[in-house]
C-alpha cells in the first residue's frame, strides 16, 4: 500500500466533521500554493507581455467597464 493509499484510508475513517476541517485546510493549502506560484510566475516576466497588452489597448480607448 502506498503512503497515499494510507493516508486515503486514514481519511475514510475520519468523523465527518474532521473530514470538513481537513477540507478546509486543503483548500487554504491549495490557495497559499497558487499564490506562490503566481508570486514566482511575475517574478520571472511570465505576465509582462499580458500586462503590456492589457495597458497597450487601455491607452488605445479598448476598453469597457467591469
Amino acid at each position: 500500500m502506498t503512503k497515499l493509499e494510507k493516508i486515503q484510508t486514514e481519511i475514510s475513517e475520519l468523523p465527518e466533521a474532521d473530514v470538513a476541517q481537513l477540507r478546509a485546510w486543503l483548500d487554504e493549502l491549495a490557495e497559499q500554493q497558487l499564490d506562490e506560484q503566481i508570486e514566482r510566475d511575475a517574478a520571472a516576466g511570465k505576465f509582462d507581455d499580458m500586462m503590456a497588452e492589457a495597458l497597450a489597448n487601455h491607452n488605445a480607448g479598448r476598453r469597457r467597464p467591469l
